[in-house]
């Protein structure tokens, strides 16, 4: 079948004779107006829209706004006339694929037609692909196949159809809402809603109304009645992340709802009975909490029925490559650039690095990755330099760098870790590498990406 190509301009000679020049390719629509474009997209799904910038009323800018947030994403190609390439630009910087300049040259249209439809199929299948990956290697948006996350996956699996309350314990962003989440989706609630709370992000004053609820006049301020988050959950599965922040009184009630599976609001004597599954999270050792008075331990121990400790993801292997192709597509497609490339040597030392702030530090790491490099190849110099210094002897300048790498990039390595330790500073750098400044002055002539600027 024949891709439809929608064209928009306002001169009637100018859209017949486009039409006359690709109606043998193309199933061709015709829009004399931004309006009538609109109705067409809604009416017809289009590969490829072709708009002239200046009409009478709207411009083509609005057909290209309209074109990019439709569902069908059709490629957008721009008119315009002989001066108005930064307007032209403006399109594309706002998802336009290119733009011609008028009077079009249908050779030239054509191609640029061909090389769009080519690049959004390219695009599409490799949406497809990574779908294709993240089923082979995802439980319920969880990615990985290392052992450590296996086990998690397992118990999730076992503990998802029960109803006990679940403790998930572990650093800081291993994945604990997506967690929550699964067992959710395991549940029978999973039809019901799925409610995140994130506990240290509200006052102790707020938190308690937030969860219970409040009637008007419970409080000061309390104008009307509110209906709390676990009300919200009723049916379906409630997640209180940071648990551990939680004040006395909060607690109480928390325990008391566990023991009753009943709730009041602020300001009401009135009981209601709540068909809740909690799922809570901490970062924080809440045992230790008990010993010193900070948390109660019959609280600790209703919610500690089911303990999932998240493995961090140093210490998941290859689970590290999985997350930062998965992610680098994403943020690539979501921001219509290029995906990078690493090379081996930088997969290496992105592997060997610890990820102190684990998923949520590789996902923020991936996002800026996919800005600034924009589909370059990315080499271990492109990285930060904590990543090629995360190491038990990274201060050692007499530690020697992966075998895999060549002498000279060895000597890169070396040379670039010392700068780093030196801040900058070219004597002091030499004096670490056991070189003269002169023969550090010659290597960074020879290489001059290593001269950090500090």
């Amino acid at each position: 079948m024949k891709p439809n190509l929608l064209i928009v301009d306002d001169e009637q000679h100018t859209r017949e004779g486009l039409e006359l020049a690709l109606e043998d390719k193309f199933e061709v629509f015709l829009a004399s107006c931004p309006e009538e474009a609109f109705n067409a997209m809604n009416a017809e799904k289009f590969e490829v829209v072709l708009t002239d910038l200046r009409m009478s009323g709207q411009s083509g800018m609005s057909v290209i706004d309209f074109a990019i947030s439709h569902p069908s994403s059709p490629i957008c190609i721009m008119m315009t006339a002989y001066g108005e390439v930064d307007v032209a630009v403006e399109a594309m910087k706002r998802g336009a694929f290119d733009f011609l300049s008028k009077p079009v040259n249908l050779e030239k249209l054509e191609l640029l037609i061909n090389r769009g439809l080519k690049e959004k199929e390219l695009k599409k299948e490799n949406t497809n692909l990574h779908e294709r990956l993240d089923k082979k290697y995802s439980f319920h948006g969880i990615l990985g196949k290392s052992p450590a996350l296996e086990k998690i996956l397992e118990k999730i699996q076992l503990v998802g159809p029960s109803r006990a309350t679940v403790l998930l314990t572990g650093e800081t962003g291993t994945g604990k809402e997506l967690v929550a989440q699964s067992i959710h989706q395991n549940s029978d609630c999973a039809r019901g809603p799925f409610v995140p709370v994130h506990c240290a992000a509200l006052p102790a004053n707020l938190l308690e109304s937030e969860l219970f609820g409040h009637e008007k006049g419970a409080f000061t301020g309390a104008t009307e009645r509110r209906i709390g988050r676990f009300e919200s959950a009723d049916g379906g599965t409630l997640f209180l992340d940071e648990i551990g922040e939680i004040d006395a009184s909060t607690q109480v009630k928390l325990l008391r709802f566990l023991e009753s599976k009943a709730i009041e609001r602020l300001g009401s004597s009135k009981t209601i009975e709540i068909d809740t599954r909690l799922v809570c999270a901490t970062n924080r050792d809440l045992q230790a909490m008990t010993r010193k008075g900070e948390f109660r331990d019959d609280l600790f121990y209703r919610l500690n029925v089911v303990s999932l400790d998240l493995p961090p993801l140093r210490e998941r292997g290859d689970d590290v490559v999985i997350l930062m192709d998965h992610f680098l597509a994403l943020f690539a497609q979501e921001n219509g650039f290029e995906k990078p490339t690493l090379t081996i040597e930088s997969v290496e030392v992105l592997k060997s690095y610890s990820w102190p702030g684990n998923i949520r530090e590789l996902r923020n790491f991936c996002e800026n990755l996919v800005v600034l490099k924009r589909g370059s190849e990315v080499t271990p110099y492109d990285l930060d330099p904590r990543f090629s210094l995360d190491t038990e002897d990274g201060d050692d300048m007499s530690n020697p760098a992966p075998s895999s790498l060549s002498v000279e990039e060895n000597e890169k390595r070396l040379l670039r870790n010392a700068l780093v330790r030196a801040n900058g500073n070219r004597t002091k750098a030499a004096e670490l590498m056991g070189i003269s400044r002169r023969t550090l002055h010659r290597k960074l002539a020879r290489w001059p990406e290593l001269d950090l600027k500090f």
